[in-house]
């Protein structure tokens, strides 16, 4: 791989260059499996899968290129073509990713839905998205779908995991064994449409990013940037295929990469997770604070018995990483994790720690070759960009190849985002004179007492540095005196019970940390707090049930307060 310059004519042509280009055209799929098995690399691993019983399976690139075959067939074979949108909910398992690839292959659009989402999310979004396919299992579809899936006039095949379908579906298995190991990609233009994925708003119904065939172009340049991927390397995401980061960087990067990815069925479980990293011998660890959080949890001690020298690179997304989560793993791992931030719209990892570069705890790391970002500030319709050290809203300027092209239907919401020549991502940053870019808040979260503007995740961080706080979500809720005062959530590390002496104890640790005029007014003590399946607490959500407001869509809250 040539090094990409910061600064060139197009930042992205050597990326373009390192693809190997086809029919002038370009396909997600034809980058990840095609090319390295017309490329003599068939018989390399592409994917070892682990099943929660312990069954394994193991798929050369050649395996997983037949399985994609199979699949675009089986679509073909019911009158399915380019452009039709194929929607799968499912969990981990290797029917899905030779979905994915397969509807690729076949040139339609693949999206991914959470399979934990309940019947109304599940249908809002294939009404918006046009679904034409839906790939699932007999289960989820009793459950959820099959009540009102003939009200979905363009929804013409429903595909079920498995030798078996109910009445008007086709199972899947005997479907695949019966379809042809081989399929000419279709072509497709860079400017095809390819993935959509679905962000929740704080208001009204979620919005379906649009991503191309272009995306393969950042997706391989990160993974490569961001998480040190190449071939042979063997790489675990964590994230499930139902969010953006189980697509983007758990199927696409590694494979156009060539790396050898694990997908584990089984839920977060620490010793089978240790255990994983120390069987599989994994390099590149992919994961979210959420887990890292829950392995602080369980203590250094649970981590002792296992071998962790066959890391290389520790990574983390979904939401900010606390400086105490990053400092715990260097003792525990023998390295830190590398932060990084990006979006469901940006498609890529944008900023980030990345392989060689000092880490900065609490910081998410410096922009990505290519990447031109801003600390922004409104002046009427225009945007003034922010020197070192203040505090504004990030922006990107747009171009990268992974960028959304639109949000489905809906124009003049896609619109709101670009101003002045920015693309404006809602969230507060600030960044040092070393380039550094340090995250403190969703605009919509950020708190403003007594004249401070607070950032809710360095207070949160300050709380986790309690021995007796796990995980804490901050909002910030009405005062006549001060206009906000900030109120906190926490759950408790076990051997730890709610008390009012704790609550005091606590509060006084943060004024100790922060300042009286920072820290939190009052504690309260949960179970669990709110959080996607992408991990990230729904500070919204506190503060809407804590005012009495609206909810706003909530249908991708994993975990609720108890």
């Amino acid at each position: 791989m040539r090094r990409m310059t910061d600064r060139t004519t197009d930042p992205w042509a050597e990326a373009r260059a390192n693809l190997s280009g086809w029919k002038g055209g370009l396909n997600i799929a034809h980058e990840a499996l095609d090319a390295h098995v017309a490329a003599g690399h068939g018989g390399d691993l592409a994917l070892r899968w682990l099943g929660r019983d312990g069954a394994r399976r193991d798929f050369t690139y050649a395996d997983l290129t037949a399985e994609a075959a199979r699949f675009a067939n089986v679509l073909a074979a019911h009158g399915l073509g380019k452009g039709d949108s194929v929607f799968a909910m499912a969990g981990r398992v290797p029917e899905l990713y030779a979905a994915a690839l397969g509807t690729l292959k076949a040139g339609m659009v693949f999206t991914p839905l959470f399979s934990a989402f309940g019947p109304e999310p599940v249908r809002t979004r294939m009404e918006i998205g046009r679904a034409a396919v839906l790939v699932t299992t007999e289960a989820i579809y009793r459950r959820k779908i099959a009540d009102w899936r003939h009200e979905i006039d363009s929804l013409k095949l429903v595909l079920i995991l498995g030798e078996e379908a109910p009445e008007g579906c086709v199972a899947l298995a005997p479907a695949m064994r019966a379809a042809a190991p081989g399929f000419e990609t279709v072509a497709t233009a860079p400017e095809d449409p390819a993935l959509i994925h679905f962000t929740s708003g704080t208001t009204g119904k979620p919005k379906g990013a649009v991503h191309v065939h272009e995306a393969v172009v950042y997706h391989a340049f990160s993974g490569r940037a961001a998480l040190g991927l190449e071939p042979g390397v063997t790489y675990w995401c964590t994230a499930d295929p139902g969010w953006v980061t189980g697509t983007s960087y758990g199927i696409i990067s590694p494979l156009v990469n060539r790396a050898t990815m694990l997908v584990d069925e089984a839920e977060f479980d620490l010793e089978r997770w240790y255990s994983i990293v120390q069987d599989e011998k994994v390099q590149v660890w992919y994961s979210a604070p959420t887990a890292i959080r829950m392995m602080m949890r369980a203590g250094a001690e649970a981590a002792k018995p296992y071998d962790f020298s066959s890391l290389t690179f520790l990574a983390s997304v979904g939401e900010p990483l606390n400086p105490e989560a990053v400092i715990w793993s260097e003792v525990v791992f023998g390295q830190p994790f590398h932060d990084n931030w990006w979006q469901t719209e940006t498609g890529g990892i944008m900023i980030a720690n990345r392989p060689g570069q000092e880490v900065r705890p609490g910081s998410m790391g410096k922009p990505l070759p290519g990447v031109e970002v801003g600390i922004v500030e409104r002046e009427g319709g225009t945007l003034k960009v922010l020197g070192p050290g203040a505090v504004g809203e990030l922006a990107l300027r747009p171009g990268w190849p992974s960028m959304m092209r639109a949000y489905l239907n809906e124009p003049a919401r896609y619109a709101k985002c670009f101003v002045d020549g920015w693309y404006l991502s809602g969230d507060l940053a600030t960044r040092d004179v070393a380039g550094y870019v340090w995250f403190v808040g969703r605009a919509d979260d950020l708190i403003k007492t007594s004249g401070h503007l607070i950032g809710p995740f360095e207070v949160e961080s300050a709380l986790i540095e309690h021995d007796a706080v796990a995980e804490a979500g901050v909002i910030g809720i009405p005062d006549e005196t001060a206009g906000e005062v900030v109120k906190a959530y926490v759950t408790l590390n076990p051997g730890f019970a709610p008390s009012e002496a704790l609550e005091r104890d606590i509060r006084g640790h943060a004024r100790k940390k922060l300042g009286p005029a920072v820290a939190p007014r009052e504690v309260v003590f949960r179970k669990t707090l709110p959080k996607t399946r992408s991990g990230k607490i729904m500070r919204r959500l506190l503060k809407a049930r804590e005012l009495g407001l609206p909810e706003g869509d909530i249908s991708t809250l994993e975990t609720d307060e108890t």
